[in-house]
């Protein structure tokens, strides 16, 4: 179901639901991180949290380039969404 009002930054309302969720289940293993390191919690725990966390951003950041670039080639006359170029240099930032 995509969203035709071009308002936000992705104009797919299911991918922009699963992006929240993922970005919301980074945000509370970030929380237990910082937990663990106040508790002085043994360093293999805190970096496996790490980890987790950060392959939930990292996931979250190639679904909105995945769905920029759908986008882009559902519409490529559109003047709001990012160019093919545009999105190449943003997948190589998470690479």
């Amino acid at each position: 179901m995509t969203d035709t009002t071009r308002t936000g930054v992705l104009h797919d309302a299911d991918a922009q639901r699963k992006i929240v969720n993922r970005l919301r289940r980074a945000h509370g293993q970030l929380a237990a991180v910082v937990t663990a390191v106040e508790n002085g919690e043994d360093c293999r725990d805190v970096v496996q949290q790490l980890a987790a966390v950060s392959k939930a951003l990292d996931r979250a950041g190639f679904l909105v380039i995945s769905t920029a670039l759908k986008e882009c080639l559902a519409d490529p006359d559109a003047e709001n969404l990012a160019q093919p170029d545009e999105l190449e240099k943003l997948f190589l930032t998470l690479a």
